[in-house]
């Protein structure tokens, strides 16, 4: 129970975070609709039971074509009878844009769930894509770890056909 109420304190902190944010500019920013967890768990010295869990979405500006990746985490450490340890973590990095010049974009985003065999380098990679609403216009992004410390991230317009 009291682990519980840990996770949903959590859960409810970042969607606060979220709804603050999208008020504050409610006509510019849109989530992604592909938010993502994944969970691991593991055995400490002492017989002591870890859990790890990690979300992210993307807070894209639908103006400019900026966007955020935003991540949280929760990390809870028990022994048999009580939870001993909970630990939080998350925010947001700001990332480029997609296209150069305002306009009405939407957008959604992806990403590989590390470790598996999309991960050639690093934690994983993600995708992006972004469409002008006005227009005929599609974007779609790579961006892997390049295992040197750098992103790679290319991006091709679509051709209709």
């Amino acid at each position: 129970m009291i682990r519980m109420n840990h996770v949903i304190k959590i859960c409810l902190s970042a969607a606060s975070l979220v709804t603050l944010a999208s008020v504050a500019h409610a006509d510019d920013y849109q989530l992604s609709h592909n938010q993502r967890i994944s969970c691991s768990r593991g055995l400490a010295p002492g017989k002591l039971n870890t859990a790890t869990c990690k979300s992210y979405t993307y807070l894209f500006n639908t103006k400019t074509s900026e966007y955020f990746r935003c991540q949280v985490s929760l990390a809870l450490t028990r022994d048999n009878k009580e939870v001993i340890n909970v630990q939080t973590d998350g925010g947001c990095t700001k990332k480029p844009r997609i296209f150069e010049t305002d306009g009405h974009y939407d957008f959604d985003a992806t990403e590989t769930e590390p470790p598996n065999t999309n991960s050639f380098f690093g934690p994983g990679g993600y995708s992006v894509w972004a469409a002008d609403v006005t227009t005929q216009k599609v974007r779609g992004c790579i961006i892997i770890s390049s295992g040197l410390g750098s992103d790679i991230s290319k991006c091709l317009d679509m051709t209709f056909q």
